[in-house]
């Protein structure tokens, strides 16, 4: 029997209090795991201070594209944040981040280790400015170890990690993701380790530090393969878009000149999508009753369904898949996505008000929660633009802000 259709919960009314309001977090960090973390943090109610060397800021603001001298990534990556700079190299900047410390709840970081510390800003010193600070400690390669002082991004997590060797076609080299990957992955770690660690601190009353290595989240959502390894000395291969696991599995061009892809990986599925596309006969094969018995027929199977999409446009194709109760999807690009009946009905992308740029479109919070539901509040705001209002919030007077200017610790 078909399942009910879904809809859309009624509308109600949440609280105006988004749920980690109160929360403190100094975004000291830089591209991209540690900011993204801070970022996930203000999005739903953390008051997110990003601190900003006085003449080199976060690069993300001169990232990729930019419109009218802005740069649009920092547009995405800031949000939600206030922004303010300090050199935390000079004395200045050392004692005001240690007030800074003492009202916050989170600092967030990814110097290679040792630079707090070469500024006495290392735990001992946080800690005891404030015993309930989570200090998120973000690098390539974690704390210790063999790799930890060598300079490092996320591209060579993806390398180290096992995900570069199993992305492309079988005869192609390795293959990189255009996309910060394993920073991505490891923004919401850390985000969610820092949740962790707060946790501990609501029953404990002590703060500790997380020590992130942007090589390990990675490794977790490539699933089992260490395990396959040290139990069957198995080595996952290239398959391009196939999958070891099911088939068929892979993306197929349309009469149209568009491509949709397709997943099995139910058992039930495979069998529709072969009714649906007229070769009921291969459910009868022996090697057909098992995802990787299927896997090893990759080449029959996809030119049963290839053939058969090849006949039909895109939307001919998914309107079929969708009768016959089969997994299809589009492949699109960002114009697609933008236009998306699904993305649309979720708000996944969501306009917001700039006064630099006007209405900006950009991705909306990671996910819905019904009472407390987190918001963007701003877009990524000018480097320093809250610096005085910051440290005036801390108590310091007109003149130590501008004794702090003369300095150059701001």
């Amino acid at each position: 029997m078909k399942a009910p259709e879904m809809t859309a919960p009624e509308p109600r009314t949440p609280s105006t209090t988004a749920p980690l309001t109160g929360l403190r977090v100094l975004d000291l960090a830089t591209l991209f795991a540690g900011p993204l973390a801070a970022t996930m943090l203000g999005d739903f109610g953390a008051e997110v201070i990003k601190i900003e060397h006085p003449v080199k800021p976060d690069p993300s603001r001169g990232h990729g594209p930019s419109k009218d001298g802005i740069g649009l990534w920092w547009k995405l990556l800031g949000r939600n944040k206030r922004t303010m700079t300090l050199d935390l190299s000079r004395p200045g900047g050392r004692t005001t981040l240690l007030r800074l410390a003492a009202t916050a709840d989170v600092v967030i970081e990814n110097f290679r280790p040792g630079t707090l510390e070469k500024w006495d800003l290392g735990w001992p010193e946080l800690s005891a400015a404030n015993p309930r600070l989570v200090l998120a400690r973000v690098t390539a390669f974690g704390q210790f170890g063999p790799y930890a002082h060598r300079p490092g991004f996320g591209t060579l997590a993806e390398a180290m990690s096992g995900f570069a060797a199993i992305t492309g076609e079988p005869d192609a080299p390795p293959t990189l993701p255009p996309f910060g990957l394993a920073d991505s992955i490891a923004g919401l770690a850390t985000a969610y380790a820092v949740m962790t660690a707060l946790s501990a601190r609501d029953r404990t009353g002590e703060g500790q530090v997380v020590d992130m290595a942007i090589i390990e989240p990675i490794l977790t959502v490539l699933g089992p393969q260490p395990l396959w390894y040290d139990q069957l000395g198995h080595v996952q291969p290239r398959t391009g878009n196939r999958s070891q696991n099911n088939a068929p599995r892979n993306t197929y061009r349309t009469a149209d000149g568009t491509w949709v892809a397709v997943s099995t990986s139910a058992q039930s599925i495979a069998e529709r999508v072969m009714r649906l596309v007229g070769r009921p006969e291969l459910i009868d094969e022996p090697w057909f009753a098992t995802g990787a018995e299927r896997a090893r027929h990759s080449d029959v199977l996809d030119e049963a369904v290839g053939a058969w999409i090849a006949r039909h446009s895109q939307s001919e194709v998914i309107a079929a898949f969708e009768k016959a109760e089969a997994a299809v999807a589009p492949v699109q690009d960002v114009r697609e996505v933008m236009t998306d009946p699904q993305y649309q009905a979720l708000d996944t992308i969501t306009t917001v008000d700039d006064p630099d740029l006007g209405p900006i479109r950009m991705q909306n919070v990671l996910f819905r929660l019904s009472e407390t539901p987190g918001a963007i509040r701003w877009a990524g705001r000018p480097h320093g633009a809250d610096t005085t209002a910051v440290l005036t919030e801390l108590g310091l007077t007109e003149p130590e802000i501008d004794a702090l200017r003369t300095e150059g610790a701001l």
